[in-house]
C-alpha cells in the first residue's frame, strides 16, 4: 500500500492539544484521520470540519477508552466507515498531581485506566486488524516521567512507565508481522495539562531544559509523522525523547 491517502490513522484524545497537532500534521501528510475523542465532541467536530475543508477526510469517534466495550464499539465504527486501520496514535491521556499518600483506589485505577490500559486495548483491537494486513504502526506517546519519575506524580509516571514497557515488549511480539511499535516521550509541552503552572514554575523548567524553551505540540506531532512514515520501517520498540533536552 504506497497511497498515503488510504491510510488511516486514528489518534486517541485527537480533539485538543497534542492530539489535535497530531492530527493536523498526520492530515497534512496526506493520511485520512479518525480523531478518537471521548468527552471534547464540541472541538473534535470542529477540527473534523477544519480537515474537511482542505481536502483530507476525516471523522470523529467517541469511546471512553479505559472502557474495553466502547473501545471494540469504536474501531468497528471506523472500519465499517474507512476500512481497516493502518496507525494508531495512542495520545489520550491525563495527568494530576498529589502526594503519594494523597492518591486514593479511584486516583490510582483512573490514571492507569485511561493511560495504560486505554492504550492496552486500543493496541489489541489494532493489533487484530494489523496482523491480518502485515502492516501497521503504533506510537504510543508517554512522558519524560515514565523514563525518570516526577515526584507527586507517582501514579501517572507509574502509568507512562507501564506504557514504555508496553511498547518495548509489544515490538518484540509483532515485529515480524511488519508492525512496528514506537513511543515519543514528550516533555514539557504548552498545553491544558501546565495551565495551572505559575509563571515562575514555568520559567524554572525552561531554564532546566537545555534548549531553553518550552516545547509545543507541533514538536510532538513532528516525531509522531516521522514515526509513521516510511522513513521510519527499521526502527521499533523505540522510545524518542522530545524533551529538549530536559533528559539526556
Amino acid at each position: 500500500m504506497n497511497n498515503i491517502s488510504k491510510r488511516v490513522v486514528l489518534v486517541t484524545g485527537g480533539a485538543k492539544g497534542i492530539g489535535a497537532d497530531i492530527c493536523r500534521k498526520l492530515a497534512l501528510k496526506g493520511y485520512t484521520i479518525a480523531i478518537g475523542y471521548n468527552t471534547s465532541k464540541i472541538e473534535a467536530e470542529e477540527l473534523k470540519n477544519d480537515l474537511l475543508s482542505i481536502g483530507v477526510d476525516a471523522d470523529i469517534f467517541k469511546a471512553n477508552i479505559s472502557n474495553p466495550n466502547e473501545v471494540r464499539k469504536m474501531f468497528n465504527a471506523i472500519e465499517n466507515r474507512f476500512g481497516t486501520i493502518y496507525g494508531l496514535v495512542n495520545n489520550s491521556g491525563i495527568a494530576e498531581q498529589a502526594l503519594f499518600t494523597d492518591i486514593t483506589d479511584e486516583m490510582w485505577e483512573n490514571m492507569i485506566g485511561v493511560n495504560l490500559s486505554g492504550a492496552f486495548y486500543c493496541s489489541r483491537e489494532a493489533v487484530k486488524r494489523m496482523l491480518k494486513n502485515k502492516e501497521g504502526k503504533i506510537v504510543n506517546i508517554t512522558s519524560m516521567w515514565g523514563e525518570v519519575g516526577a515526584s507527586m506524580e507517582v501514579h501517572y509516571s507509574a502509568s507512562k512507565a507501564g506504557l514504555i514497557g508496553m511498547t518495548k515488549a509489544l515490538a518484540k511480539e509483532v515485529g515480524l508481522s511488519g508492525i512496528t511499535v514506537n513511543a515519543v516521550s514528550p516533555g514539557v509541552i504548552k498545553t491544558d495539562m501546565i495551565s495551572e503552572f505559575s509563571p515562575m514554575d514555568l520559567e524554572a523548567l525552561k531554564e532546566d531544559t537545555p534548549l531553553n524553551r518550552i516545547g509545543e505540540p507541533i514538536d510532538v506531532a513532528n516525531a509522531v509523522a516521522f514515526l509513521l512514515s516510511s522513513n521510519a520501517d527499521f526502527i521499533t520498540g523505540q522510545v524518542l525523547g522530545v524533551n529538549g533536552g530536559f533528559v539526556i
